[in-house]
């Protein structure tokens, strides 16, 4: 009788070589393996020391500055005015209602530039999920993130391991899907979901480039 080996084990190292060599994970691949210096700083809004070492990275690095969500118009181009550096370099944009929304209102416009590598600045206390979410969707765009934490000091609120795992997995829903869970999940769930709250930062606000004022 003939023997036949078991094609097991070399369908799953097919796979996986699929998977990472070309399939969906080759973006991720391609972001782990970047060796290309930073190209952009991304800010997240919600405390403005981050903006202020925001602004202060993008003067000494030459670099162009997005910040996503932050503090109001006025006053931020008040800021980057007293720091020194033109208002083309600087791009203010506040689509994102929270966390997850600062990376998915971006990435498709960075990628579309060319960015692969991006310093992303936030705070200490919220630079673990920042990136959590950030290596799933930036990744997803074969974007390379490094992150810069700014001290909180004694105003750190440590954040829980339900909502960076929560916010994670909406990340991975986004890329599968291209729609966000948390606001499926509003329009099913209105009233249970109403007193969830969230980490919104400017729900109303327009998006802007200063470089047009």
């Amino acid at each position: 009788m003939r023997s036949w080996c078991r094609p097991g084990p070399i369908v799953v190292v097919g796979l996986l070589f699929w998977l990472i060599a070309a399939g969906p994970l080759r973006p991720y691949r391609q972001a782990l393996t970047n060796g290309k210096p930073p190209q952009l700083i991304l800010v997240l809004g919600g405390d403005v020391d981050r903006e202020h070492l925001g602004i202060r990275l993008a003067r000494d690095l030459n670099l162009p500055l997005v910040v996503s969500g932050g503090s109001n118009l006025e006053y931020a181009q008040w800021l980057v005015s007293e720091v020194g550096i033109p208002l083309s370099q600087v791009q203010l944009d506040y689509r994102a209602k929270d966390t997850l929304g600062n990376f998915t209102s971006l990435v498709d416009e960075l990628r579309l530039k060319g960015i692969q590598h991006v310093l992303l600045v936030t705070s200490e206390d919220h630079l673990p999920r920042s990136m959590a979410v950030g290596h799933v969707v930036a990744g997803s765009r074969g974007i390379r993130l490094t992150g810069i934490s700014v001290s909180c000091a004694n105003q750190c609120r440590e954040e829980g391991l339900r909502k960076r795992i929560s916010d994670w997995l909406r990340a991975w829903a986004w890329v599968a899907t291209g729609s966000d869970l948390k606001e499926w999940a509003q329009r099913r769930w209105p009233e249970a979901l109403s007193a969830g709250g969230g980490d919104a930062l400017l729900p109303n606000s327009k998006v802007l480039d200063p470089a047009a004022h």
